[in-house]
């Protein structure tokens, strides 16, 4: 097991691919806290985890409020005695063009997408200083790096500042022996974009966009987490992973 004993930290961990790296980062070992708004859903997940004979435990909240991922490394530390790794994967993909869109919308995407992983990282760093070393994960998105989509200004900009604070983190913090390293999903099957396996037509068009025509698995981003967090990246800090399915090549 890739992660045997390790402290880790997922939000976004109800659904979509925060559940699916929920899931997997415990198969491997690791010793959780799961963050989510939603607390039936992350009871349940932390549930399923314990009952398998992982080990898991839940805070909800939302990763818009600061004294929340303050109070998540605390859970981490007085549970488990440290935190080794985080997987920021909390985030909303609210759309609208530009000139439409108010700006209580634009600064609600960038409060979740972005300002949260701000706070995440003040506070998670520290820990992993007081641990020695460790490894903080954030999703990002192609959208704004390789891709743009029509309506997608405030998501776009959420995402793009994402890998910006992610390389900053790298440099400041690499001697320390932390590791800052940003996932680029192209489009997977969650929640955010609907019921794809009941329209088909929503499913042919998001397939269409990627060079293996076809969208991801939660699992699948979920295992580049687990990568990330594990030792087997140890040399791996500063970047932006695209875990796309080729659809930032994919022209046809």
């Amino acid at each position: 097991m890739q992660l045997t004993d390790k402290i880790v930290i997922i939000t976004g961990a109800s659904s979509g691919i925060g559940a699916a790296a929920a899931f997997k980062f415990a198969k491997e070992g690791a010793r959780l806290v799961l963050g989510a708004r939603r607390e039936k859903e992350l009871n349940t997940i932390a549930g399923q985890i314990n009952q398998s004979n992982g080990n898991a435990v839940c805070l909800p909240g939302d990763v818009c409020d600061e004294d929340y991922n303050r109070a998540l490394v605390e859970l981490a530390e007085d549970t488990w005695g440290g935190l080794d790794a985080s997987f920021n994967n909390a985030g909303t993909g609210k759309s609208g063009t530009v000139p439409e869109m108010e700006n209580e919308d634009w600064q609600g995407v960038l409060s979740t997408n972005l300002t949260s992983a701000f706070f995440a990282a003040k506070h998670q760093i520290p820990a992993m200083k007081r641990n020695g070393s460790g490894s903080i994960i954030f999703t990002s998105s192609v959208i704004g790096y390789t891709t743009a989509f029509p309506g997608m200004g405030a998501y776009a900009a959420s995402k793009a500042g994402v890998i910006g604070l992610t390389k900053v983190l790298a440099v400041e913090h690499g001697a320390d022996g932390i590791r800052a390293n940003s996932i680029l999903p192209g489009a997977a099957n969650t929640p955010m974009l609907g019921d794809l396996d009941s329209d088909p037509d929503q499913m042919a068009f998001y397939s269409a966009l990627h060079a293996l025509k076809r969208v991801a698995d939660p699992e699948e981003i979920a295992e580049a987490a687990v990568f990330l967090a594990s030792d087997g990246s140890r040399f791996v800090t500063g970047t932006a992973m695209v875990v796309d399915g080729g659809v930032s090549v994919n022209k046809i």
